[in-house]
């Protein structure tokens, strides 16, 4: 068991998932005496996210770290400020600033980055396309678990990108980033500029947008790192 002074994790999912996939990173730090806790986000929109978040934070017994993934990276970054926040884990997530939501930050990708497979909106609603989805968000998670997730894909709100950060939880509280270097879903450049920008210890490693359900162990030892400190 770790000797460190913070037992509380709490996880984030992101878009198009839901937070099922934390199962690998979850067994692994309650294996090492963690508290964790999943946020189930509804992804209807930015605010209601926060709020699911505030509420799994109010009824923790002492500090606790925030991890996000992709899109749960921004519900972090708004969320972090909660009073239990003593640290934010960034896996291969977004960290929007002050005034910036998910839209803003994907608006201008770089020269030669792939295009995720984003259909077109449905009633409010986007979805990956099932055929590519494998490809862009889980290259590395074995076929049949992959294509579960594809057909098993959460309904993401376009309210939730276009929701923007009050105040970001990175601008006052110490942060951890997991680079995704094979992403193809946030450029590995973005990720790099966004956690350099809030000023995060960073960890590089290979692997897909869904690295924490491919390589739950370097994930769950990033956050250790965020909780030792």
């Amino acid at each position: 068991m770790t000797n460190t002074p913070v037992r509380n994790v709490v996880l984030v999912h992101g878009g198009f998932v839901d937070g099922s996939g934390w199962q690998g990173v979850y067994d692994l730090l309650v294996r090492d005496g963690f508290r964790v806790s999943i946020v189930q986000n509804p992804t209807l929109s930015l605010e209601d996210d926060v709020a699911v978040t505030n509420r799994v934070l109010d009824q923790l017994d002492g500090p606790a770290v925030l991890v996000g993934h992709s899109y749960g990276g921004a519900v972090i970054t708004e969320a972090g400020t909660h009073e239990n926040v003593v640290a934010l884990g960034y896996i291969a997530a977004f960290a929007p600033d002050k005034g910036e939501s998910v839209n803003t930050l994907i608006a201008d990708p770089p020269p030669g980055a792939p295009v995720p497979p984003i259909l077109p909106p449905q009633d409010g609603f986007l979805f990956l396309d099932r055929e590519k989805f494998a490809h862009s968000f889980a290259a590395d998670v074995p076929s049949e678990l992959a294509a579960f997730m594809a057909d098993a894909q959460v309904p993401w709100g376009v309210d939730a990108l276009g929701g923007t950060v009050t105040e970001p939880a990175w601008r006052v509280k110490p942060s951890w980033y997991l680079v995704a270097t094979d992403d193809r879903m946030i450029p590995p450049p973005a990720q790099r500029a966004m956690s350099e920008r809030a000023g995060s210890t960073v960890v590089e490693v290979p692997g897909s947008h869904a690295i924490y359900v491919s390589q739950p162990r370097a994930v769950a030892e990033l956050i250790k790192q965020a909780a030792g400190s």
